[in-house]
């Protein structure tokens, strides 16, 4: 019912928020799909690599952008903020190095692709997809059920 009574100034930048969330998971999920499946057919390495930087890269982007508009809004100073911002703020800062690293070896194992190697470099990228890709869950289950 807290929803209900939120100032109409609020709504554009917990939009941005979720809309950046739900583009950098369906990003992640493709990305890790093609990069897992990438054995089978070369050509998913480089779907994998695009699906990260042109789906999952913005996504984060605006995720993070709007997560920072919406908590300076709320007016949150960092004293007593819930449980459920911490957890968000730690996915998103914790996540940054991984999804970097995610997104060079996805890059660097679709560009040796082309040579016939790069295998390892992309299974890599996509056991590290899934791995970002379980700590947005516990995420996502802590901003739908805000625990204290």
């Amino acid at each position: 019912m807290l929803a209900s009574i939120r100032p109409d100034s609020w709504n554009f930048p917990l939009f941005v928020h979720v809309f950046g969330a739900m583009v950098l998971v369906g990003g992640l999920i493709a990305a890790a799909l093609a990069l897992l499946l990438s054995r089978r057919a070369q050509l998913l390495q480089g779907l994998g690599f695009r699906f990260l930087l042109f789906l999952a890269l913005p996504g984060f982007v605006a995720m993070r952008g709007g997560a920072a508009w919406i908590y300076s809004k709320e007016g949150w100073s960092g004293d007593n903020d819930p449980t459920w911002i911490g957890i968000g703020f730690a996915t998103a800062d914790i996540g940054v190095p991984v999804f970097l690293v995610t997104l060079i070896l996805a890059g660097i194992g679709a560009r040796r692709a082309r040579a016939g190697a790069g295998g390892g470099l992309t299974r890599a990228a996509g056991i590290l997809a899934c791995l970002l890709l379980a700590a947005y869950v516990v995420t996502v289950w802590a901003m739908a059920g805000k625990p204290s």
